[in-house]
């Protein structure tokens, strides 16, 4: 039989269903009967229970489930037989009017747009490059000489520097009062890597063993601690003790210290390299991806279903909750959070996937066994046990159904930059790595 489908606005749509009276009750009876063999009520045997009692306890139940399974069943058959892509859950109430011997129902709900994508020959687009040089081999080579860094005690008359590790007390007062936070005891850090603010590492500076200073402090206006930001406080700070830093030398034991196969200067700066160009390839793959995204939807046109961006919204919504309560915020289950907050990115993020889906259906884009294979091989290349990883990667599919996904998009990234006007630009190693 024919299906009617009513177009209300734009993607949504509404289907009047009909369902036998007759057909219904007769599944109600079959259902009760089976129930009435296991159920075990006071006062009855198991499986004698009488049937009028059964209904009694059981009906209602058992008739809401039955509604909801064969009007769930005459919607999917019906949007089958209208070949409509629905997109998300219909919403279904009874009909005002029903055929006699009948229940009508109005099912109304969206379907997925028709996507229209322009030529891609007509997209301009900057692929961006970069390169590792031997400047950033040499800043790694001091980042792992830092991170391996001894203490030693400093002179007690030798005024504190940069890179020494000082211990002090200190207590800070805004208009003469304690703050929390304020005060500590043996308080270490290292002068000059930003641990504390830049007033405080200034006050610290030069100061000799077992003296003691006062200093006012201004807190930034954004300081993540909201009793003082934009504060300013007064502040006695003693110094108790102070260590000189002394870095490993840059040779074959310090390749050897941190594993490096070939236990040489030469070997460490070959394996620095390595990971470094490992590491500029991802970050270029994932910033050339997201600017083949961006224009790539700029040729895209479509209209988005409400009920898979309120999806998207929900699923934001429910990962800021979670990350507030990571954080320690009280009830962060029941903050309030207003949907505006999320909705370009809910927008963007479903946008996008539709169009993605329609580029990848219309050209075959879709990620390759032989695809798969290599990007699992090659995430596993960089750890000691490749095998365990790849084992790892395959012993779990919502894993694989992650790469599956990161080989698709990138798919759809080379296809763009093949079919777009591409022009390139290249940057430093330090931008790229977000460094200043």
């Amino acid at each position: 039989m024919a299906v009617t489908v009513e177009t209300l606005e734009k993607l949504e749509r509404k289907i009047t269903l009909t369902l036998p009276v007759g057909a219904i009750q007769t599944e109600v009876d079959s259902r009760l009967r089976k129930l009435a063999r296991t159920v075990k009520m006071d006062g009855f045997r198991p499986g004698k229970v009488p049937m009028n009692v059964v209904a009694q306890r059981y009906g209602y139940s058992v008739h809401y489930e039955v509604m909801n399974d064969k009007v769930g069943q005459a919607f999917a058959t019906a949007a089958n037989e209208a070949e409509l892509r629905v997109a998300g859950q219909p919403r279904i109430t009874e009909s005002e009017t029903s055929p006699e011997g009948q229940m009508a129902f109005d099912a109304i709900f969206e379907v997925f747009p028709e996507v229209k994508i322009a030529d891609l020959s007509n997209a301009t687009l900057e692929k961006i490059h970069a390169e590792v040089t031997e400047a950033a081999i040499d800043k790694t080579v001091e980042i792992l000489r830092k991170q391996r860094r001894t203490f030693a005690l400093r002179p007690k008359d030798a005024g504190v520097q940069d890179t020494d590790r000082v211990a002090v007390d200190f207590e800070g007062k805004i208009d003469g009062e304690p703050f929390p936070g304020g005060k500590a005891e043996d308080f270490q850090f290292i002068v000059g890597d930003g641990q504390m603010l830049k007033e405080f590492e200034e006050a610290v500076r030069g100061m000799k063993l077992g003296e003691s200073k006062t200093f006012q402090l201004a807190f930034p206006a954004d300081y993540h601690g909201q009793d003082v930001a934009g504060k300013t406080a007064d502040f006695l700070v003693t110094l108790k003790k102070v260590e000189s830093a002394n870095l490993p030398e840059v040779d074959g034991a310090l390749a050897k210290s941190l594993g490096i196969a070939e236990a040489s200067v030469e070997g460490l700066r070959s394996d620095i390299r390595k990971n470094l160009e490992r590491e500029v390839k991802y970050r270029l793959l994932a910033r050339n991806k997201q600017i083949a995204m961006e224009s790539l939807l700029t040729q895209a046109v479509l209209d988005l279903p409400k009920s898979s961006v309120q999806a998207e919204l929900d699923r934001l919504i429910e990962s800021a909750r979670a990350d507030l309560k990571q954080r320690g915020i009280k009830d962060a289950d029941k903050t309030p959070i207003p949907d505006d907050i999320f909705r370009p990115q809910a927008e963007q993020r479903v946008r996008l996937g539709l169009v993605v889906a329609e580029l990848v259906r219309a050209n075959a884009l879709q990620a390759k066994p032989e695809q798969i294979k290599a990007h699992v091989e090659e995430l596993a290349a960089s750890y000691e046990k490749p095998a365990d990883v790849i084992r790892w990667y395959y012993g779990d599919n919502r894993r694989m159904a992650e790469v599956e996904g990161i080989v698709m998009e990138n798919n759809v990234t080379e296809f763009v930059l093949s079919k777009a006007k591409v022009s390139e630009k290249t940057i430093s190693f330090d931008e790229l790595m977000g460094q200043n």
